[in-house]
């Protein structure tokens, strides 16, 4: 019987560029790579699951891996996070949902920007999107300040807006940062509190989070914190104890 609560994991499939964000140098190649070990990673633990996910791929992920992209879409839904990770053009927001079209062969309605950028409405409704999903309705220092937009599902533009989920009340986030630094049963005390409260969850995660090699680099403490099989664990654990309250659905079934 459907749970009447929907659980909405998303992950953003992309190159692992975070360490020229840190004044580090990192090749294409050995951020694709350390990107797709991430994917090979959660693979598994989503078929154990047997549940449906959101991936917000870049396009040129998608290019690399295209094989992986085409089975992956099989089961999950492809969504757009935009050509590249590192560099933005508004003409990227329809190249990238035309070439992931093109690659996993399924309609790509959504949007997530990389690293939840500001994106106008009117340019994402041109390049054909049905939703976006780039914003964390929180404030995150030296990031951005969203405590003045709402916490759940809104129209801009004719675009339906899906926020990351934060708590109520005092919007502690939900993401990823949140999964690897907050002690569990807080996180998932905070989760249920919110799933309670909207009816859904909106999570998101990156696969390459889930990969050891990214303790090679000089990255802050609390990004590389539980990396590799210990946060996929984590993730497991959290997986099994949701499925309990909600149903697991893509953001794209959801909205619809």
């Amino acid at each position: 019987m459907a749970n009447s609560k929907k659980i909405l994991l998303s992950f953003d499939v992309e190159e692992f560029d975070l360490p020229l964000e840190n004044g580090q140098a990192i090749d294409l190649a050995t951020q694709l790579s350390i990107g797709n070990k991430g994917t090979e990673a959660i693979i598994p633990l989503l078929n154990k699951h047997n549940i449906a996910t959101t991936l917000f791929t870049t396009a040129q992920y998608a290019i690399h891996f295209p094989e992986q992209i085409r089975t992956l879409a099989g089961k999950h839904e492809i969504a757009s996070h935009t050509y590249y990770h590192s560099s933005f053009e508004n003409k990227h927001l329809l190249e990238s949902r035309l070439k992931l079209e093109d690659i996993s062969g399924t309609m790509v309605t959504g949007l997530r920007m990389p690293r939840m950028r500001k994106v106008e409405m009117e340019e994402v409704k041109k390049a054909g999107y049905l939703y976006d999903s780039s914003i964390n309705p929180t404030w995150l220092p030296g990031r951005y300040n969203n405590l003045h937009l709402p916490r759940c599902a809104y129209k801009e533009e004719g675009v339906m807006r899906l926020p990351a989920s934060v708590s109520p009340l005092i919007r502690i986030p939900l993401f990823w940062l949140a999964f690897k630094n907050l002690p569990y049963g807080v996180f998932k005390a905070l989760a249920l509190q919110t799933l309670q409260k909207d009816g859904y969850l909106c999570l998101y995660f990156h696969p390459w989070e889930f990969v050891e090699d990214i303790r090679q680099f000089s990255l802050p403490s609390y990004v590389v914190r539980n990396a590799g099989s210990t946060l996929l664990h984590k993730l497991d654990k959290l997986i099994t104890e949701l499925k309990q309250y909600g149903d697991f659905v893509t953001i794209q079934s959801f909205l619809a």
